[in-house]
């Protein structure tokens, strides 16, 4: 898990070394700071009742202005799970061990709740814009996270799946998702088969600002953050080798800038308009 005094010097670097966990602290402290997302899972399933009780602990986290535009839908039927999944496998850079993924959860917005209570309510739906889209994704969001750290106390692996987008409609049509409700990620659950690692993270100098945002030195600090991260954890393959080429030295930022050479759901904005959302 972690070598160091303190976790936070393994994910930060040098820059953390300042931050220390007290051995008071609440315990949820070190199951942060030392968690990592599990991509390999015993075959065993998790009781349905264990993952309704985490759905409660993840619903019960903050949503805007009291809305509760977020839902979730648990994924333990083999077959369905596997059409869902089974796209997400395929081509070179297909994520194979979502084949293997004990349960599956789709974290929703939900916007179509707050419309049907206008009209329940006789009260004109004044918020048709990008925000309606937005209060809702975040809301899904911020109950995934919720989930993820009530998940892993109970001793379960997680890893977040943004993949799900990549095939919105047809998700859509598998989980009956009328207008209004939009898949924001999916979060594959089981029971760890091994030990995560810890994610190696920007420098908080980057990442956490102090009244106001900057960036001076940020150039410098990516140039010294992929060579930290290649030496600790180097990534297994390249990407797009063909097109750019093999690179002498790969970090962190050249995986970036290849996976964003290349589109990724772009067709996403015109799925959110046709169930239903401006995005004005």
């Amino acid at each position: 898990m972690s070598n160091s005094r303190t976790p936070f010097v393994d994910r930060f670097g040098p820059d953390a070394a300042d931050i220390e966990i007290d051995s008071d602290a609440p315990a949820i402290f070190g199951q942060l700071a030392a968690r990592g997302s599990v991509r390999k899972f015993r075959s065993d399933p998790v009781p349905y009742p264990t993952l309704r009780r985490l759905c409660a602990l993840a619903l019960s986290a903050p949503t805007k202005s009291d809305l509760q535009q977020r839902d979730i839908i648990i994924v333990d039927e083999p077959s369905l799970k596997s059409e869902i999944t089974a796209p997400l496998t395929e081509g070179p850079l297909g994520q194979k061990w979502l084949a293997d993924v004990p349960t599956l959860l789709v974290f929703c917005g939900n916007n179509r709740r707050q419309r049907r209570i206008h009209t329940l309510r006789a009260v004109p739906f004044a918020n048709d814009h990008l925000d309606a889209f937005f209060n809702a994704a975040v809301d899904a969001g911020v109950a995934l996270s919720a989930f993820v750290i009530a998940a892993e106390a109970e001793g379960l692996g997680v890893c977040p799946v943004s993949a799900v987008r990549n095939h919105a409609d047809t998700l859509s049509r598998l989980l009956k998702l009328p207008d209004h409700v939009f898949p924001v990620a999916g979060l594959a659950v089981g029971y760890p088969a091994e030990t995560p690692r810890i994610s190696m993270r920007l420098p908080l100098s980057m990442t956490v600002h102090r009244n106001a945002f900057e960036e001076d030195g940020l150039d410098t600090a990516i140039e010294a953050y992929d060579r930290r991260r290649e030496a600790a954890q180097p990534y297994a393959a390249q990407r797009y080798v063909r097109e750019f080429g093999r690179a002498e030295s790969y970090g962190w930022s050249e995986d970036k800038a290849r996976q964003y050479a290349h589109p990724e759901r772009a067709d996403f904005g015109a799925y959110v308009k046709r169930i239903g959302f401006k995005l004005d």
